[in-house]
């Protein structure tokens, strides 16, 4: 399948690894280009080289949480590339623990992070791409049922996908996409976090509860992003679409 995506212009934070940066050689191997950005500015460089260097990708070290980012970003695609169509936006994940057991200090610094910045960054960019451009949230199975020991994220993912279905509605009619992501258990750095963090017997359980019997790859996601960012999937907005091996029990 051509997913038209040649010449096209992708922003994607968290994009120095995991998820970010599985999306971002899926699109740079079907033929875009990428703004790529995280916090650690050896990470990003790296990325930049191993997705083919400045003919590929542009990085730009940065916290979601900073209110310049979001345009600082665009501005890098358009002197970078000439363009933007459209972008992924993927934040880490907030620190375990149950909602009752988080601080103050955690909720806010989460919410201005995972929350706030996701939200700055997609209104920012929705209103700077054209018609056929597209906008994909990362968020988590918890936007549609709790994850243990995730009180944090179990708070605020929700609210992130109700954003990306009214920014759908808002920016439809412009021919502008936005839909969210649902990634599951995925073999990245933050899995494997916690994992550590878990007893045998509730690894067991979680592996139990994916009925294809196993951990997803980052490669399987950004396959998945790559193509619902693409004008390929062209009628697809205001939906969150789970990638999870099937773990969710609901619709």
């Amino acid at each position: 399948m051509d997913l038209r995506l040649a010449d096209r212009v992708y922003v994607v934070t968290g994009g120095s690894k995991g998820l970010g940066y599985a999306t971002a050689a899926a699109l740079v191997a079907d033929g875009a280009r990428v703004v790529v950005s995280s916090r650690d500015e050896r990470e990003v460089a790296a990325a930049v080289e191993r997705l083919g260097g400045a003919e590929k990708a542009v990085g730009l070290p940065g916290d979601l949480a900073a209110a310049d980012l979001p345009g600082r970003l665009v501005e890098a695609a358009l002197n970078g590339f000439g363009r933007l169509d459209g972008a992924l936006i993927s934040v880490g994940g907030p620190p375990p623990g149950t909602a009752a057991a988080a601080s103050d200090e955690q909720w806010r610094a989460a919410f201005e992070s995972v929350f706030l910045g996701a939200v700055r960054a997609a209104r920012t960019i929705v209103g700077r791409v054209g018609a056929g451009g597209a906008v994909g949230m990362v968020l988590s199975t918890s936007a549609r049922s709790p994850v243990p020991g995730l009180g944090i994220s179990n708070g605020l993912r929700p609210g992130l996908a109700m954003v990306a279905k009214d920014l759908a509605d808002e920016y439809g009619p412009h021919g502008v996409r936005v839909f969210g992501l649902l990634p599951g258990r995925i073999a990245t750095d933050r899995m494997r976090q916690l994992d550590a963090g878990a007893d045998e017997a509730a690894r067991e359980r979680a592996l139990a509860g994916i009925p294809l019997g196993r951990y997803g790859e980052p490669e399987e996601f950004g396959r998945v992003a790559a193509f619902l960012l693409s004008p390929a999937a062209g009628y697809v907005t205001g939906s969150v679409i789970p990638v999870d091996g099937g773990a969710l029990r609901t619709f």
